[in-house]
């Protein structure tokens, strides 16, 4: 893979259990041909259609990431989203990292820069949950319990506004620096990924966009797990007419998303 700062090697998922350390030293992963041309065609046409609806509605100036960004939201009652819940490129690997099959499908989104956002700031996607009274356990000292998977619906360049990660620290307990106090190599550390590849990542790990100083947007989509022993209450958003043209695979990990 292409990168710039970030030097990574791409898996497949017949080196799941290899794809597994990787996640648990960096807080991340990248894996290769994760969607076939057909997918990727397809995905992309979902990301351009809801992002010209986005665009519509919004305006650049009322995007909820800020500037020219924007987060999906849930999108799983699409089909372009629902085809990524049991994907097999990927789903040996979840299973390598939680030693389990038992996770659930949290939903499907992702998010997407135009030209003219600015950088991110570094942040995690999740916060605090275990809220210890004494102070000695944080979720930092926790398994992985939320892993999202990304899929970059064009080729992340430094022009385009490719996310940078900073690999180890979804179990650092440090205090996340703002972007006056981040340092230069972290503002650097881009994961160039190509359209077509996916990033399974441990929400923890800290990451943030960067500029898209290009002329077309920057989408990525993305669908999300819960570890088997970790639940959150999930907005119940999967049409069931949709739920039932799944696979037996994908019902059993989105059984909690139907809508009644």
């Amino acid at each position: 893979m292409s990168t710039l700062g970030l030097e990574v090697k791409l898996y497949g998922a017949s080196e799941a259990e290899e794809a597994a350390e990787v996640f648990h030293r960096d807080g991340f992963v990248c894996v290769k041909d994760a969607l076939t041309p057909q997918q990727l065609t397809f995905a992309q046409a979902g990301a351009r259609r809801v992002i010209a609806e986005q665009l519509a509605e919004f305006g650049v100036e009322k995007m909820n990431s800020g500037y020219a960004r924007h987060s999906f939201g849930d999108q799983i009652h699409h089909p372009e989203w629902a085809m990524l819940t049991d994907l097999p490129t990927i789903l040996p690997i979840l299973e390598a990292i939680w030693k389990s099959d038992n996770f659930t499908c949290t939903g499907a989104g992702g998010d997407y820069s135009l030209p003219g956002a600015k950088i991110q700031r570094l942040h995690s996607d999740i916060g605090e949950i275990i809220h210890d009274p004494q102070g000695i356990v944080t979720i930092h000292d926790l398994p992985t319990p939320f892993i999202v998977v990304n899929f970059p619906m064009v080729d992340f360049t430094p022009q385009n506004g490719a996310i940078r990660f900073i690999p180890g620290t979804q179990r650092s307990r440090a205090p996340i620096p703002s972007l006056e106090l981040e340092p230069v190599w972290m503002q650097k550390n881009l994961l160039c990924a190509s359209a077509g590849t996916a990033v399974i990542r441990d929400v923890r790990c800290w990451h943030g966009g960067t500029a898209n100083n290009s002329e077309t947007p920057r989408p990525m989509t993305s669908v999300g797990y819960y570890a088997p022993w970790y639940r959150a209450r999930e907005a119940e958003v999967l049409p069931k007419s949709l739920y039932e043209t799944l696979s037996a695979r994908a019902q059993k990990l989105c059984h909690l998303l139907v809508a009644k």
